[in-house]
């Protein structure tokens, strides 16, 4: 079965005043406070998940139960810019991934992985956007 979980790590959260943080909120069930293994790194105004094989690597932030799954992953493919129609490397790749809840329950959803070089990129050490 394909996945109608959606990680968010950045201006998708709640508490962003952002079109797409609304569609998201309007149009999935808020599961919970979330967390996988990850770098996280500052872009521009936005993060950057980079994945990690280091378990101190924590990247923190919400899970997400899409109602329309296909339409909505479409429409945040294309707020991404990745997927069909954009010219590779893009800049994000929608992958599944592993998550854990805030009770421990593990489990996999769909998030944005950052694409592109970080080398010059300063990196969010507490894995928490909102503390970038």
């Amino acid at each position: 079965m394909i996945s109608d979980r959606l990680f968010v790590y950045g201006t998708l959260m709640r508490g962003f005043d952002h079109p797409m943080a609304r569609l998201l909120s309007a149009n999935a069930d808020f599961l919970g406070e979330a967390a996988c293994r990850g770098r996280l790194y500052l872009v521009k105004h936005y993060p950057g998940l980079v994945l990690s094989d280091d378990p101190a690597d924590i990247v923190f932030g919400e899970l997400y139960r899409l109602h329309a799954r296909d339409a909505l992953l479409r429409e945040f493919d294309m707020y991404e810019a990745c997927g069909e129609g954009f010219a590779a490397p893009t800049e994000y790749v929608r992958k599944m991934l592993q998550i854990t809840l805030g009770d421990g329950a593990t489990g996999e959803a769909w998030t944005y992985i950052y694409n592109w070089p970080v080398t010059d990129l300063p990196r969010i050490a507490s894995g928490r956007f909102l503390e970038a």
